[in-house]
């Protein structure tokens, strides 16, 4: 094939001639994680035949126009989102030539109050949103009904992956899950029943948490047997209640998951009991209540799902996408940090600063 010396071809021309996405293209010339090196070397050698030139001058202008970005997220749990929405203005505020104008939205909690506001922001004619889906079922719609007025979804900690949202930016809930089961396992040998407390299982992160866990304990603890998992909805009083009825019965639990950061009421309960310290607990996050407790190992060990890290890296998804064009749709999936008695002192000194991806 001749090169273009006079009419240089653009990204699209690149996707078409190799018969691959746009954003597959996007990626492979800017440098950027999910492509292949074999497509990768396809792309270049192509955007060489075609005389590709990146637009500066374009992009110049679309950087100097100011982006209205709304942020969707819930009021429970504070100890997760409050990181998560700082971390976002954090974004905001360093990105260079970026301008957005950040509007923060607050509901109740997942799956409560979360559709009355995407349906307002339809109106509202936003750039970009960045939000927290509880139930794809019921978000999937909405999210369409945005795509079509111009506006991009960027789902944050949790997915609707088959919703037209962009892209989504989230711990791999499987392999918390997993981990979770692992450790349990490796710490009872004896053996008995365990018990997993966890937000909604509607919501994506919150299932395959759960599908993760149960797999695994499966397959490595047959020992162990999983009991069925309770369901808090993010409420405080709904999970102290749940713990103390599950910690009531005749047959206890030697071992505890808590999957979602919703896990003070549920170590309330257990004080209460003076259970703490005779249950093996797993929880998840980090913040101050749960710190002594994993110093004096009534907490085995805690999921850190790096809230700040999210927030970054959905901000430059969604950004990149609003100047460049680029359409992801792609799922971003951030390893869980596990924090131990003895590795607790390297995260508490930035317990609310940003850390690496």
């Amino acid at each position: 094939m001749q090169s273009k010396s006079s009419n240089s071809a653009g990204i699209r021309e690149i996707a078409e001639a190799l018969s691959i996405s746009i954003g597959t293209v996007d990626r492979a010339l800017h440098a950027r994680p999910g492509v292949s090196a074999k497509t990768a070397a396809r792309v270049l050698k192509m955007a060489e035949q075609l005389a590709y030139r990146p637009n500066q001058a374009a992009r110049s202008l679309k950087m100097h126009r100011r982006l209205r970005i709304a942020v969707h997220l819930p009021r429970q749990i504070a100890s997760f989102f409050d990181p998560l929405r700082r971390g976002i203005q954090k974004a905001a505020v360093s990105a260079i030539g970026v301008q957005a104008d950040l509007e923060f939205e607050i509901y109740p909690r997942l799956g409560h109050g979360d559709i009355e506001l995407l349906e307002a922001a339809i109106e509202r004619r936003y750039d970009g949103i960045i939000m927290t889906p509880g139930d794809p079922a019921k978000v999937d719609p909405i999210l369409s009904r945005l795509a079509a007025s111009g506006t991009a979804v960027v789902c944050i900690a949790s997915d609707a992956p088959h919703s037209k949202r962009i892209g989504s930016v989230a711990v791999d809930a499987f392999t918390s899950g997993a981990i979770a089961a692992e450790l349990l396992g490796r710490t009872l040998p004896l053996g008995g029943p365990v018990a997993t407390i966890t937000g909604d299982l509607t919501t994506l992160d919150h299932a395959d948490k759960l599908r993760g866990f149960a797999a695994t304990l499966a397959t490595l603890s047959p020992g162990l047997s999983l009991l069925p998992a309770l369901e808090s909805h993010e409420s405080p009083e709904e999970a102290y209640r749940q713990t103390s009825m599950l910690f009531s019965r005749r047959v206890r639990p030697v071992g505890i998951y808590i999957s979602t950061a919703n896990s003070v009421p549920v170590l309330n309960a257990l004080r209460e009991r003076r259970l703490l310290g005779k249950v093996q607990i797993v929880t998840t996050d980090l913040f101050p209540a749960i710190v002594p407790l994993i110093e004096s190992g009534q907490i085995l060990a805690t999921l850190y799902q790096r809230p700040y890290a999210q927030a970054r890296v959905a901000f430059e998804m969604m950004t990149r996408y609003l100047l460049d064009g680029a359409i992801t749709r792609h799922s971003t999936k951030l390893a869980p940090h596990i924090i131990l008695r003895s590795n607790l002192h390297l995260f508490t000194d930035y317990m609310h600063e940003d850390e690496g991806t």
